[in-house]
């Protein structure tokens, strides 16, 4: 008999983008599709994955596993980040600073994805160089993965 996992029950996933593949044989075309998915306990954890079926809720099913085994833990301050980062991932750049109390979530797009389920509350962001969802995402939660406590970060600085 299986047992479902707490954590497993209270994270929240959200589709980011599905894409329609047509792959062209002799007797015409084939159409598939691709669903990237957010993964987040909405307390500073945060997973992406990318799943691949012949209907859009198999590949979302797929997405979602594969975002809860690469799932990233990173530090929040009152709802914020500890402090300025810029992610990479390919072509793709995420300036990240930390905001005040009721500013909110200024992002767009992928970026504003992975904010929502990973509990942020206040953050500013800005995209660079591409809009690509793939890059953005995965460009997020490398900058997410480089955050620090204060603490921390000035035992690494001394």
């Amino acid at each position: 008999m299986a047992y479902e996992n707490d954590q497993e029950s209270t994270l929240i996933d959200k589709v980011v983008t599905i894409n329609r593949v047509a792959k062209v044989v002799k007797g015409g075309r084939r159409f598939s599709f691709s669903a990237l998915v957010v993964v987040g306990d909405g307390n500073g954890q945060v997973g992406c994955g990318l799943g691949k079926a012949r209907e859009v809720p198999e590949a979302i099913r797929k997405a979602i596993e594969h975002a809860k085994h690469n799932m990233v833990t990173f530090p929040l301050v009152d709802g914020t980040i500890p402090h300025d980062v810029i992610g990479a991932h390919c072509a793709g750049r995420v300036f990240m600073k930390p905001a005040s109390e009721g500013t909110g979530i200024i992002a767009g797009g992928a970026v504003r994805s992975v904010i929502e389920v990973s509990g942020i509350k206040n953050i500013l962001t800005k995209c660079l160089r591409t809009s690509n969802p793939h890059n953005v995402l995965k460009a997020t939660i490398d900058g997410l993965k480089q955050l620090q406590h204060a603490d921390e970060r000035r035992r690494m600085l001394a």
